[in-house]
């Protein structure tokens, strides 16, 4: 993981995590706009339009300066092409945050959402200091947990039929991380 400050970009082996700009709000749609991710995500709006997508792109850089949340577009280092989105908040009193991601469904089962996870644990890790990443999912979704278990995440427990989510209620699923550096400070 390279973390580029001044461009606030975060490189992996394939991927190249960079803030979202107006220009993507095309491909979000695009790939947000689609039952099956609608189904496993906890807050993603369906349908998904243009409106959605640059509300939700426009304070993303404000939200990073602050260091209130990093949510960051997973794209391909070499052809830009665009994956899916990776995010973790900021909880500055715990020293912890919450890791959330989607990926476009024709991306599914390619590692990019393990590879980005792991890149967004290490620089919150190194960068900023956390103790602690979580992350939760619906029990419907095991993709999303083996994903947590792939980035050294454990399962920390399940709360049942939590949600309610497309007529029927949905067990939430918790994994968590540990900073291994021990930043307790």
């Amino acid at each position: 993981m390279i973390y580029s400050r001044t461009n606030k970009t975060i490189e992996t082996g394939r991927l190249l995590l960079r803030l979202f700009t107006a220009s993507d709000a095309e491909n979000v749609i695009t790939m947000c706009n689609n039952y099956n991710i609608f189904k496993s995500t906890l807050t993603l709006p369906y349908p998904y339009t243009l409106n959605c997508a640059l509300s939700w792109i426009a304070n993303h850089e404000q939200n990073f300066d602050l260091d209130r949340m990093y949510e960051l577009a997973i794209t391909d280092k070499n052809s830009g092409q665009l994956y899916g989105a990776i995010a973790i908040s900021n909880h500055k009193q715990h020293k912890n945050g919450e890791l959330a991601y989607w990926i476009g469904e024709e991306y599914w089962g390619k590692g990019y959402g393990t590879e980005a996870a792991q890149a967004m644990i290490e620089f919150v890790f190194k960068e900023k200091n956390f103790h602690r990443v979580y992350a939760r999912h619906f029990k419907s979704n095991p993709a999303s947990g083996k994903i947590m278990e792939k980035c050294g995440m454990t399962y920390e427990g399940m709360l049942k039929e939590h949600v309610f989510k497309i007529d029927r209620f949905e067990d939430i699923v918790y994994f968590g991380i540990i900073n291994p550096m021990g930043n307790n400070k």
